[in-house]
This record gives C-alpha cells, structure tokens and sequence, in this order.
C-alpha cells in the first residue's frame, strides 16, 4: 500500500465574483461540500469562505489529482445549488482556482485561516486577499 500525505490549499470564486452565497446558503453548501466529498471518498479537512468564494483543505489520495477532487467538488456542489434553488439566479463557479500544496507544519495555520474567513474579509475585500495570495505564492498571472 502507498501512503500519501500531501495537503491542498484550494480556492475558487462564484462566477464573476457575484455575492451569491449569503451566510445561510454557505452553510449549507459546505455542509453538502462536506457530504458529497465523503461519498467520492475525498478527505477534506476544512471548507469555509464568503459570499463570493470558497476555500477547502483537502488531502489527496494516492489515486486523486488536484484538478480531478476540485472538480468533482466544484461541479457537484454547483449543480446541487441550481437543484436546490438556493440563489436567486443560475449558481456557476467561475472556471479557474488557485491550488497550492501545503507542508504539515503549516496545516493548523491554514485551518485557522480558512476557519476566520468572515473576520479576515472585515478588513479586507476578496480582490486584495486574491491579490495577496497571488504575491505569496509567486503564481505567475498572465497579463
């Protein structure tokens, strides 16, 4: 048996960054989140965000890949909210993430980051977290 331990940072946007997901339909899509990735046998660890994007902690499997979890994730949980009628408009999550690996030692800081969304978007508005993120990690944007 392989054994695997690699931890994934992931985070993606509604569609055009629209304030879809009110605090009462966020938990419910993470809980859904929660649920469905149980059934695909994906290891989350931590999902929260805010009204416009959503961060998970997930482990892979020796038979996962980053883009193949965010899929299943992204796509499901997508259609569930169309299903379930819970924006006012059609759901759609926008096209692309971020994914960044994530060293044990550094696990407990991710979690509380993601667990402290609501006051870390007090002070700052996504596009400058989405701005920092690009900077930390050194992605190169196309420009």
């Amino acid at each position: 048996m392989s054994y695997i331990k690699i931890w994934i940072h992931a985070v993606w946007a509604t569609k055009n960054r629209k304030p879809l997901l009110s605090k009462e339909i966020r938990t419910l899509v993470f809980e859904h989140i929660i649920e469905n990735a149980n059934k695909k046998n994906i290891l989350i660890d931590s999902v929260n965000g805010h009204h416009d994007h959503v961060h998970v902690l997930f482990r892979l499997k020796n038979d996962q890949t980053i883009s193949k979890v965010i899929q299943l994730i992204k796509g499901e949980s997508g259609y569930w909210i169309n299903s379930q009628k819970l924006t006012w408009e059609k759901f759609v999550w926008q096209r692309e993430y971020f994914a960044v690996s994530i060293g044990e030692s550094e696990v407990d800081r991710v979690r509380d980051y993601i667990r402290n969304q609501h006051s870390k978007h007090r002070t700052k508005p996504f596009g400058e977290i989405y701005e920092d993120f690009i900077k930390n990690y050194g992605f190169q944007v196309k420009g």
